[in-house]
């Protein structure tokens, strides 16, 4: 059958069941536009590229399928750099389709050309420019087998303009679909693997069962892996308590006994500690992250490691594992589950008393607190509003992040007791994350409540994607923390760098958020006092017409802890103020 590039484009990606593509139309992707009209293909038209590659990125987190982000080429490809690198980074699987100058332009430098390979090789999984309509359909099954298979992550295809427009004869095609045989047949270098090696997983059972101060360090991976199940029953068969990282909050429930929550620079001081006190580590799809380790040479020093990846790459990659197993973080769980069950499963493990002891003592005495305002006092505590907005939004409400104070508050304050519910960047840390990633959650799962919190630095980056939100009726509900600063550089300038608060200022007032908010369609409010914060949340809970933005004007004074400083070892975390006497009483006892 002959039809041209651009529509055996749209009808790759139909067959790949694609249902929304976030993009922006432009010169050179222009032809593929117009079979989109008549494609049941649901596009969300954004207002910067950026948003396209975040919204795809969001809608991935949520669903767990692939997200579809479809640009221009130049300055649109250059756009979408950092969503690509955001998804490379945190593992989130995402297909970008860039438009490209003629093949017989290219080099010449074209207009609106930039060689875009070349710039996104060091961000993507994979990336092709294709130079033929017919190997359209190849590259777009390929671009999903890459994404979706091994350790996830983006691909980019390029295409240039003069293959997909049906006025050049260079377009002209007939149509076929790969099979799956042929695909894999393709990719002859690509061959990840899932299984894990018996031999090596029965080894990290017999060290669960010599271990008395275990931990599972659990990453994203485990989610990525849809591995939440096995998580938990790998932790309730042994009574093996449990943290979870920034990228796997959700991934083992916050309320479960075993769970100890969040480590690393920002987690709570029992995550924190238990890690360095472990005699064992079961690194579950986590790469050992310099802000789960801080000082690498002071982490964790009698801990054995067991290491679980897909990524072969990741084991020693940073610290070298007593037991490395390459595999699906589901399938080893699982033959780790039986591999312990064949050596005595509950009845086999040693006597841990000590251990809960400890954890349950630490868990007391270096709770995450904060000092709490009375009602009408001051400026609201951030802190407070995410309390309650746990509070009052149903326990499987979906909860995007920017970059800063606020996300880290977020995640140690909300509880994440269902998986899939915690949108943030982690590895990249981008800034403007979480407006279009709200947006991208909320359209792959239209049946779920979606929060964005964000700060005042990160909300100026990406509100834009408000007007999207609100010409494509998608009610997101945002939370602005605005203390008026770039609050997570503040605190290091105060802590850090003798209080010399260097271009660190954006002003509560400028701009109003509550009339920028309304001149993007959006219900809109601003709080300013404890007294008014469940109200305001309440009337947001009920606004499912359009997006609606919270302004609520937070302290500035707020820090976030604990803290472990940078360059120094998770020994030397910080606690809360009110907490430091009682942990320097504990350390100079040597306990």
């Amino acid at each position: 059958m002959g039809i041209n590039g651009g529509q055996a484009l749209i009808r790759a990606l139909e067959r790949e069941g694609v249902e929304v593509l976030f993009g922006l139309p432009g010169g050179a992707i222009l032809p593929v536009y117009d079979p989109l009209i008549d494609s049941p293909i649901r596009h969300v038209l954004v207002r910067h590229e950026q948003g396209a590659g975040h919204m795809a990125e969001g809608f991935a987190h949520a669903t767990g399928r692939v997200g579809v982000a479809m640009v221009t080429s130049g300055p649109a490809a250059t756009n979408i750099v950092t969503p690509l690198c955001d998804a490379y980074m945190d593992s989130v699987p995402m297909v970008c389709i860039t438009g490209q100058v003629p093949s017989t332009a290219i080099g010449t430098d074209a207009f609106q050309e930039c060689d875009t390979v070349g710039i996104t090789r060091s961000v993507t999984k994979h990336n092709e420019l294709v130079t033929r309509a017919e190997d359209i359909p190849m590259a777009i099954r390929q671009a999903f087998y890459i994404a979706t298979t091994g350790r996830p992550g983006p691909v980019l295809v390029d295409i240039p303009k003069d293959i997909v427009d049906p006025a050049n004869p260079r377009s002209a095609m007939d149509w076929y679909w790969p099979t799956d045989a042929e695909v894999e047949a393709s990719l002859p270098g690509y061959k990840p693997s899932t299984q894990g090696d018996p031999v090596r997983i029965r080894e990290a059972a017999e060290l669960i069962n010599r271990s008395v101060k275990p931990v599972i360090y659990a990453g994203g991976g485990i989610l990525k892996a849809r591995a939440a199940e096995a998580l938990r029953a790998l932790a309730e068969l042994c009574d093996l308590p449990v943290v979870t990282t920034l990228m796997a909050r959700g991934a083992f429930p916050d309320d479960h006994p075993l769970c100890l929550g969040m480590p690393g620079m920002h987690g709570n001081y029992t995550a924190i500690t238990a890690m360095q006190e472990a005699d064992l580590l079961i690194a579950l799809g986590s790469r050992f992250d310099d802000r789960v380790t801080g000082r690498l040479d002071g982490f964790a020093p009698s801990a054995k490691i067991i290491h679980v990846d897909i990524d072969p790459a990741e084991l020693g990659k940073v610290r070298r594992p007593d037991v490395a197993i390459v595999g699906d973080c589901r399938s080893v769980i699982e033959d780790l589950l039986s591999a312990l069950q064949a050596l005595g499963g509950s009845a086999a493990q040693p006597d841990r008393s000590a251990w809960k002891q400890q954890l349950s003592g630490w868990r007391e005495k270096f709770p995450l607190t904060y000092e709490n305002l009375e009602a009408g006092e001051g400026h609201v505590k951030p802190q407070f509003v995410l309390e309650r907005l746990r509070s009052l939004t149903p326990s499987d409400t979906i909860v995007a992040s920017g970059v800063g104070q606020h996300q880290m508050w977020t995640s140690q304050y909300w509880k994440f007791n269902h998986p899939y519910t915690w949108v943030n960047s982690g590895g990249l840390g981008t800034m403007g994350f979480s407006i279009p990633a709200a947006i991208g959650a909320k359209v792959g799962r239209p049946d779920r409540m979606v929060w964005a919190i964000d700060g005042d630095g990160c909300f100026q980056m990406t509100a834009q994607e408000l007007v999207t939100a609100s010409a494509e009726r998608i009610p997101i509900k945002v939370a602005i923390l605005n203390n008026a600063y770039l609050g997570m550089v503040r605190q290091w300038q105060e802590m850090f760098y003798d209080e010399r608060y260097s271009e660190v200022y954006l002003s509560p007032d400028l701009p109003d958020y509550v009339k920028w908010a309304e001149a993007m369609g959006c219900a809109a409010m601003r709080v300013e006092s404890t007294d008014e914060v469940d109200a305001a949340i309440e009337k947001a809970n009920g606004i499912n017409d359009r997006p609606v933005v919270i302004e609520f004007r937070t302290d500035a004074r707020e820090k976030v802890f604990p803290m472990v400083p940078a360059g120094k070892g998770n020994s030397e975390v910080m606690v809360d103020p009110s907490q430091q006497a009682e942990l320097a009483r504990i350390r100079a006892l040597g306990l």
